[in-house]
């Protein structure tokens, strides 16, 4: 039926380009629209594009914020001698649910993956490099799932970063491999970051 309303048709594939949804979950979406009062479809659309207009990316670590620095690199209190390495922002999510990091990050949006295209100038690596340049960094953890996109990540980082006298570590996995980071619990965090090791 949905095929024959062009508008409900256009605003379930709008929703079908969402990581992660599928045909059928875009016309439940879809639906869940129509649903709305005038008034709560337009605060939906209307937070779309706030979104989009107010957030970007952190000039010092690359994570998301919506004001000049996100809320780790604006904290005094933070140490900026450690650097966790993260691959994706829903990683800093996960980490900052432990409450015991107290080092900063740097996301890199992505990992290496010469298969589907993804090479060390698509990620945020050169941002990196210029951070640690400007001095005071002590350790560098490397926080990539332990899969081998994150692997290669973590050992193209360490390669790059020995050389420059910075300790490179990585997170000690209670996490098991193939494991998404984001979906582990914080115990399980927490012994990671605890039991990290020299990479």
């Amino acid at each position: 039926m949905a095929e024959y309303i062009e508008s409900l048709q256009n605003l379930a594939e709008q929703f079908g380009k969402l990581g992660g949804v599928g045909r059928k979950s875009a016309l439940r979406m879809a639906f869940s629209v129509l649903d709305m009062t005038p008034e709560d479809a337009a605060a939906f659309a209307d937070a779309i594009l706030d979104a989009k207009r107010k957030i970007h990316l952190c000039p010092v670590c690359q994570n998301l914020t919506d004001r000049e620095l996100c809320p780790v690199c604006d904290d005094e209190t933070r140490d900026r001698g450690v650097i966790c390495v993260v691959s994706d922002v829903r990683t800093v999510m996960a980490m900052e649910r432990v409450r015991e990091y107290r080092g900063v990050y740097h996301v890199l949006h992505g990992v290496l993956s010469p298969l589907n295209g993804i090479t060390p100038d698509k990620l945020k690596i050169k941002e990196l490099l210029a951070r640690i340049d400007q001095g005071d960094v002590r350790e560098v953890i490397v926080a990539t799932n332990a899969d081998v996109e994150g692997e290669t990540t973590a050992m193209y980082i360490a390669r790059l970063l020995k050389p420059l006298g910075i300790k490179v570590t990585r997170l000690a996995y209670g996490i098991s491999v193939g494991t998404d980071i984001e979906y582990a619990d914080e115990v399980t965090l927490y012994r990671a970051l605890q039991g990290r090791q020299d990479v």
